[in-house]
């Protein structure tokens, strides 16, 4: 709805600039103490992955192809997430996990080659880089959750960000404008105060208790509520094969979260 009318980078920084003011008044509401020096490089790092990095490589890719095709690529998150898990944090998925994880990936490279008439689309590329960022910032997010917090980790990397996003957010605005609908706005305010902020208090949390690579899958639910999304609110027109294709995909990494996962 907002990248519609808006320029889409505009609408990745300028939502982070509204969730920073939200969090900025939290995070005094709280009286929450400042970042240690560790925790102040693990907030760096989740503030490029999923304050800068996804919303705007997301946010461009949405510009060129239907929501409903994003939604299926973005549907490789959950392994990307384990990965970074196991990486980063010494999470170990069993070889049964990778083992369905990588095919539900599979399904989703083959959907986006295939919808693309044999060839990814641009904007695939887009979405793989925004899945990258956003698997580095859950699975930082998430780990430092256990110490901080989803409602802080989420403010403080908001917060952080505010003195490079603001300006670049102004100068996108006078450049090119912000003369839109109401509908787009509304858009714009939704990502902003739930997408960017009050939706990571709880997935932080969860990532936290569950795990990185467990509770990533959860993920995976994300493409029938975006396909669902897209043909209510956007009017798009959804495709049977969509629909299999988000199937296919759930049912392999639905088995693999039946794998163990050391922690």
């Amino acid at each position: 709805m907002a990248v519609a009318e808006l320029n889409p980078v505009l609408v990745a920084l300028g939502r982070a600039v509204v969730a920073a003011a939200a969090s900025a008044a939290l995070l005094w509401w709280m009286g929450a103490p400042r970042p240690t020096r560790s925790q102040f490089r693990a907030l760096v790092i989740t503030a490029l992955g999923v304050v800068i990095g996804f919303p705007v490589f997301s946010s461009i890719a949405m510009r060129y192809v239907p929501a409903s095709h994003g939604a299926i690529v973005i549907g490789i998150l959950p392994l990307a997430t384990a990965l970074f898990g196991a990486l980063r944090f010494g999470e170990r998925p069993s070889t049964g996990f990778w083992i369905a994880a990588l095919a539900g990936s599979a399904l989703v490279v083959g959907f986006a080659v295939w919808q693309g008439g044999g060839s990814l689309h641009p904007a695939d590329f887009a979405l793989f880089a925004a899945t990258i960022a956003a698997a580095m910032g859950y699975a930082e997010g998430g780990r430092l959750s256990q110490t901080m917090g989803g409602q802080q980790v989420i403010s403080w990397a908001l917060v952080l960000s505010m003195p490079v996003l603001l300006p670049v957010t102004v100068w996108l605005g006078w450049n090119y404008g912000v003369t839109a609908s109401a509908k787009a706005w509304i858009g714009f305010g939704y990502v902003s105060l739930f997408s960017m902020f009050i939706g990571f208090f709880f997935w932080y949390k969860g990532l936290a208790l569950g795990g990185i690579a467990r509770v990533g899958q959860v993920q995976l639910l994300q493409p029938f509520m975006t396909l669902a999304g897209a043909a209510l609110i956007l009017g798009e027109a959804l495709d049977a094969r969509n629909f299999l294709f988000a199937v296919a995909v759930i049912a392999v990494v639905a088995v693999g979260r039946r794998m163990s996962v050391k922690r």
